[in-house]
């Protein structure tokens, strides 16, 4: 493949620890299944790097890999564990005997923050940082300690951590992936998959109405006002892109996007979200689509966390550093670099993570354009 460059990846050696700030119902959940697969017990069903195949070369070729065997990733027997929360010592002391880490966020929401003075260079924040600056969140400090190390970080919530010019830099300077934002589980997965389809066919939107109740630690952390502002800015920022109110005001100028999450005890981690969409078809006619998905949190989150770490020590090994785009697949609402706009779009984001692996590997990516590919 002459006209790619091959990118060499290291060989993944030795132990992987994973490292888990916040040990809730979403890393332990995914602490136990990771061990239940690898004692045969439970698929690891949710879970690209383990389940998907990609496909590689033209149709006619009939070449397809399991994502795993065709990338060098760490295996799950390689993993192990630590995490900062009420935990028993043994999943760190596993951790520190490791020789590669990488760091997921699974703790909960933070109070809503927009980036301020101390975020604007690597600078003022360790100046921020020396004087205990409340401006200062504690992902912050997780992330500032991870990225110091050497460690790949990856959020799996909304918060500022990772998202701002001064860790961007740090990332920069000490070749480091990072990616977040927020792990894209219940109904902002669900969005992300209908919208594209509505908008695809071109038909219009007059609103997405979005409640959901949830009864775990998550649930009750979001019951504040100041913590669930950084959410709702996460989970609302979706249908905007996706839609383009901009380019097709007719269909979608109006759009109402309201969104809300209840806290409801009884309901523990099992969370239930109702969606109604009003939309709009030929010459004008009304419709809507309602969607009751019953899920639990921690089920769907859980493989996100696994393709994180293992995709997040991939890109170390590849010698690939700051914002890792290709990984907004993941999450609600991807970092991205300032010049451009960030990419909801599922099928378009999966694309995006298929071709990044054929890019490591030196395989052609496939792009869906051009008589080679009609007349295959």
């Amino acid at each position: 493949m002459s006209e790619f460059k091959e990118t060499k990846v290291a060989p993944a050696e030795g132990k992987l620890a994973v490292l888990l700030p916040g040990m809730g119902a979403v890393a332990t959940t995914f602490i136990a299944g990771v061990e239940a697969a690898r004692r045969g017990l439970g698929k690891p069903i949710g879970s690209l790097t383990q389940m998907a195949h990609i496909r590689l070369g033209k149709r006619s070729e009939k070449r397809w890999q399991k994502i795993k065997d065709f990338v060098p990733l760490a295996r799950l027997d390689d993993l192990v564990f630590g995490g900062w929360d009420p935990i028993p010592d043994d999943a760190c002391t596993a951790a520190a005997k490791a020789r590669v880490l990488v760091m997921v966020w699974c703790a909960s929401t933070e109070a809503y923050q927009e980036p301020g003075p101390a975020h604007q260079s690597l600078a003022a924040f360790e100046k921020a940082l020396d004087a205990n600056d409340p401006a200062i969140a504690p992902s912050q400090i997780y992330a500032y300690a991870a990225i110091s190390s050497g460690v790949p970080y990856l959020n799996g919530a909304p918060n500022l951590s990772a998202d701002f010019p001064a860790m961007i830099e740090l990332a920069e300077k000490k070749g480091v992936a990072i990616g977040g934002k927020d792990f894209k589980t219940g109904q902002t997965l669900m969005k992300t998959i209908i919208a594209p389809g509505l908008k695809a066919r071109m038909l219009g939107m007059e609103g997405w109405f979005s409640t959901n109740i949830l009864g775990n630690r998550d649930g009750e952390v979001l019951d504040d006002p100041a913590n669930f502002k950084t959410k709702e800015v996460s989970k609302l920022s979706v249908l905007e892109q996706i839609l383009e109110p901009e380019r097709y005001p007719e269909l979608y100028k109006d759009l109402q996007h309201k969104v809300s999450i209840h806290y409801y005890k009884p309901r523990g981690d099992n969370k239930e979200g109702w969606d109604n969409i009003d939309i709009v078809g030929w010459m004008g006619y009304p419709m809507q689509i309602k969607v009751n998905f019953l899920c639990r949190d921690s089920i769907l989150a859980a493989p996100i966390v696994l393709d994180l770490a293992l995709f997040g020590d991939l890109a170390a090994r590849a010698g690939m550093k700051g914002i890792q785009e290709w990984l907004s697949f993941y999450f609600k609402s991807p970092q991205h670099a300032a010049s451009v706009y960030p990419e909801h779009d599922l099928f378009v984001q999966k694309v995006r993570l298929e071709n990044n692996l054929r890019y490591l590997m030196g395989e052609e990516l496939i792009n869906y354009l051009g008589s080679d590919y009609t007349n295959e």
